[in-house]
């Protein structure tokens, strides 16, 4: 019997790609990615299907951009980087087991205030 595994949702900007010059368009993605990212991913598919889905994702060309982007750099950390055509590229979010995201607050049963939510800086960001 094989057991099925629970889907991770990593959102791409900001967690793989660092995004450090922001904003130009869902197919234009400029920067590096986060260190760690490509052994991150890779490690995650041993016990998770990692779905990457991005503000980009519903966008013409960004899923294309974002596939792209990622097989440039896991060939250049990872000579044999079959592991990236596991990756799904969901154009809708997933029902995700756990989500990787730089901009989101986990919900423990009591909402933040509005000052800290409208506060609020990603970890690139401090």
């Amino acid at each position: 019997m094989t057991t099925k595994k629970p889907i991770l949702v990593v959102d791409f900007d900001g967690v793989i790609h660092s995004y450090t010059s922001g904003w130009s368009g869902a197919a234009i993605i400029k920067d590096l990615p986060v260190p760690g990212a490509m052994d991150f991913l890779r490690d995650a598919l041993t016990s998770f299907r990692v779905a990457i889905f991005s503000s980009r994702s519903g966008e013409p060309g960004g899923i294309e951009a974002m596939q792209d982007w990622l097989a440039r750099y896991a060939s250049k950390e990872h000579p044999y980087f079959a592991w990236v055509h596991e990756i799904e590229w969901p154009m809708k979010k997933p029902s995700a087991f756990v989500t990787l995201d730089d901009r989101a607050i986990t919900f423990n049963g009591h909402f933040p205030s509005l000052t800290y939510l409208l506060t609020f800086k990603p970890w690139n960001k401090k």
